[in-house]
């Protein structure tokens, strides 16, 4: 690429007049002549699952504890906290069953 000696800006390839110009985007009225050919292009390939949204992962990225679930006889729990009371009041504590998903919290 070529730099504007007036500017010093990053001078663009533009057509004119069937042939390819070095031109100062920044109107300082400099050109240069293109004595290499230049081929601008980008190809990019799209695959059919770029139109794909994930809207949930299924793998969780949680510390894991034993816990006995209440609603299922598994035993390992994701766990993780919130602050859903005031700012004076502890943090909330929720459980996920790996199981059968089943979430609860626990106040302390």
């Amino acid at each position: 690429m070529q730099l504007c000696k007036s500017c010093g800006s990053l001078m663009r390839p533009e057509k004119k007049n069937g042939s390819v110009l070095f031109v100062c985007p920044n109107g300082c009225g400099v050109e240069k002549n293109g004595n290499k050919v230049i081929k601008l292009s980008q190809k990019i390939d799209h695959d059919p699952l770029d139109d794909v949204q994930v809207i949930e992962k299924t793998s969780v990225n949680l510390p894991v504890m034993e816990m006995p679930c209440p609603k299922c006889p598994g035993s390992k729990v994701y766990w993780w906290t919130r602050q859903t009371r005031s700012s004076d009041e502890p943090e909330t504590r929720f459980y996920k069953c790996i199981d059968c998903g089943h979430t609860w919290r626990e106040y302390s």
